[in-house]
């Protein structure tokens, strides 16, 4: 189906703009996605917009026309508006041309494949939505499985989230647990626990990895609980040359990922 909206104050319109509350999505188990680039990687990944809204006076373009087919042949619902709907629609200023509805994936342990990938990321109370994506991107370079979530995180929908996740979100399998949850279902399987640390940790460089590996970041500014860190299998430390005490998360988070996958790939 095909529709035109002009009015600020359309039904559908409000529904859209109510995607970027945490409160509506969880309600919807829906969530926005913005850009050509984006939206098509989700299309090559099995993943085709319910609803694709489009900017009038937008340029075409040919992957255009192929996710605009894609959502027809999937029964999905095309919407034209102006510009400035689309702002209201995303909260940017300068909206890509396209935005997408899609349906929230299962982010349940029970989901996951752990033999899907020699690596996995794991981020313990990641409060920044632009960590959070840049993990997912992270893990989408290095190969990962995917990206599992423990405790009280950003939402991974979240607009900033799959904005900076650059796509990454449609690649990588994300699920979302409590430490308490998380631990059993890691130890009935094959899985070595790998986190950053001071506490009896050795150089990072070198240190014996093992597939399947499951990389562990923590908080922000807290960064891991004690307890966490010594239920690991492995706890590594990384030099730090200046005045610095400690890199970014998700910067942690890659570099640590880097060396893993080197590891693994030498063994």
């Amino acid at each position: 189906m095909r529709r035109e909206i002009t009015g600020f104050s359309n039904p559908t319109v409000k529904y859209l703009r109510s995607l970027r509350d945490k409160k509506h999505r969880k309600r919807e188990k829906r969530f926005l996605a913005e850009g050509l680039r984006l939206l098509t990687d989700a299309r090559e990944c099995g993943h085709v917009p319910e609803t694709l809204v489009m900017a009038t006076g937008r340029d075409p373009h040919p992957l255009l026309d192929e996710l605009e087919s894609a959502v027809e042949a999937a029964g999905g619902e095309i919407i034209e508006t102006t510009p400035d709907i689309l702002a209201k629609i995303t909260g940017k200023d300068n909206p890509q041309a396209v935005a997408g509805v899609f349906a929230e994936f299962d982010t349940s342990l029970t989901a996951l494949d752990r033999s899907r990938s020699g690596i996995w990321l794991v981020a313990q109370a990641l409060r920044d939505p632009g960590n959070l994506g840049t993990m997912l991107r992270t893990g989408d370079a290095v190969g990962a499985g995917g990206l599992i979530l423990i405790d009280d995180c950003a939402d991974p929908f979240s607009v900033e989230a799959v904005r900076a996740s650059m796509g990454a979100i449609f690649t990588q399998q994300v699920a979302q647990a409590r430490w308490e949850d998380f631990l059993p279902w890691l130890r009935e399987g094959a899985g070595q626990l790998v986190a950053a640390s001071l506490r009896d940790a050795v150089p990072y460089r070198g240190a014996p990895y093992t597939a399947p590996c499951f990389v562990l970041v923590g908080n922000e500014s807290r960064g891991l609980p004690e307890d966490y860190e010594m239920a690991c299998d492995l706890r590594v430390t990384m030099p730090m040359r200046g005045r610095a005490d400690s890199l970014n998360a998700a910067v942690a988070g890659a570099v640590l990922a880097y060396e893993v996958l080197d590891g693994l790939e030498q063994n």
